[in-house]
């Protein structure tokens, strides 16, 4: 058991969290936290907290009345209402009490150190055989995967995607040059509608867009806990901190981002990390193992959110400064692969297309994946 996890907190020891709150400090180390705290500073009562980035899923009953009626597990509650990622509840009020760093950007070349120190630094950390459990790697054979592979290169890594995906090939590929042992876990449609109902449950969502992302990564970690691991490390948090989005290259003429360069459309990437991350560790939790993200590591936040615009995005390129930390970490050929979302490199959404228009749903229907989604959780008596 990992010696800051309890039965009232977890990811930091209570008096970790009460000096963030003392201090204000959104980034005070570690890889996040969520709890109850029973002594804050400055507050009569205990108080439900949550880091800045929401790293750590925590919920309350919507109309909450004691502060008891909270939990890890959205599954314990009645009407579960996330805690809003960076503050702390009481009774009945909410303060935001953490905000992201907006300092910066540092110069190129002190940037690009500062990336390069927070990735030694939290690598170095991750353990394959630590007190939470034998670990093993969520690997997609890209750079971010890759890096976190690297740092424990004697570890298990798992793919889950279907027959001739691009992720199962990237990953074999990958795996083969970096002398990695890998498990592939092939997809099929029977493990799609029985994954599909896992995720529902444990998360809450039936949007396509969640569903699709969140299968192949409960799949992966599924198969992992039956070979006996309780830990998955992944590569979380990578696109959003540094710039792996498309839309961060050219904001100023992307209508998917209101802002108009890349240092503010990273931002707004970054902001959208507390719901991934909740639907992301629940799946994951669900499936049977504990995730373990270092690139979600607050020396490495510290470092990318702090990156000038031009060591995110530049003439194509993204993730400019990751992948040049990655240099002499992984191969050239997994430090350059491009990346691709995992709901279309598993082909995870388009099999879910397929079995929507095999069950009627057809495609000039609004909707139609997610027409199917509702019906097919509705008959299965899925919440």
């Amino acid at each position: 058991m990992d010696p800051n996890t309890t039965a009232d907190l977890r990811g930091a020891s209570p008096e970790h969290v009460r000096n963030a709150i003392r201090d204000g400090d959104p980034l005070p180390g570690g890889r996040g936290f969520a709890g109850r705290l029973r002594d804050p500073p400055n507050r009569k009562g205990p108080v439900l907290v949550r880091d800045v980035l929401g790293r750590q899923p925590l919920f309350v009953e919507r109309d909450r009345t004691p502060l008891d009626a909270w939990s890890f597990d959205r599954t314990d509650l009645d009407d579960p209402e996330p805690v809003p990622a960076g503050s702390v509840v009481w009774g009945t009020g909410t303060e935001r009490v953490w905000s992201l760093p907006e300092d910066g950007p540092v110069e190129p070349d002190a940037g690009q150190a500062a990336v390069d120190r927070a990735l030694d630094s939290a690598l170095g950390d991750v353990d394959p055989d630590g007190p939470g459990g034998d670990l093993a790697i969520a690997f997609s054979g890209g750079v971010d995967s890759g890096v976190v592979a690297a740092a424990v290169s004697d570890t298990p890594c798992y793919v889950a995607g279907f027959e001739g995906c691009h992720d199962v090939t990237a990953a074999r590929e990958a795996a083969a040059e970096m002398e990695l042992e890998l498990r592939v876990i092939e997809i099929t449609h029977e493990d799609l509608l029985r994954a599909v109902r896992a995720v529902a449950a444990a998360t809450g969502r039936r949007n396509p867009m969640d569903v699709a992302i969140a299968v192949p990564l409960y799949l992966a970690a599924e198969a992992a806990a039956a070979d006996g691991f309780d830990r998955l490390a992944v590569g979380q948090g990578a696109d959003e901190l540094f710039g792996g989005y498309s839309k961060v290259v050219a904001p100023a003429g992307d209508d998917r981002v209101a802002a108009e360069t890349v240092r503010g459309a990273r931002t707004e990437t970054v902001r959208s990390l507390p719901d991934q991350l909740e639907r992301d560790v629940l799946a994951l939790r669900a499936a049977g193992v504990e995730p373990v993200a270092p690139l979600l590591d607050d020396r490495v936040v510290a470092a990318a959110l702090a990156l000038p615009g031009e060591l995110l995005a530049a003439d194509g390129d993204r993730k400019i400064a990751l992948r040049r930390a990655a240099r002499g970490r992984v191969p050239e050929s997994v430090r350059t692969a491009d990346k691709k979302a995992v709901q279309y490199g598993t082909y995870v959404s388009r099999e879910l297309d397929r079995l929507a228009r095999q069950a009627g749903f057809k495609r000039r229907m609004d909707d139609h994946v997610g027409q199917y989604l509702d019906a097919l959780l509705e008959e299965s008596g899925a919440p």
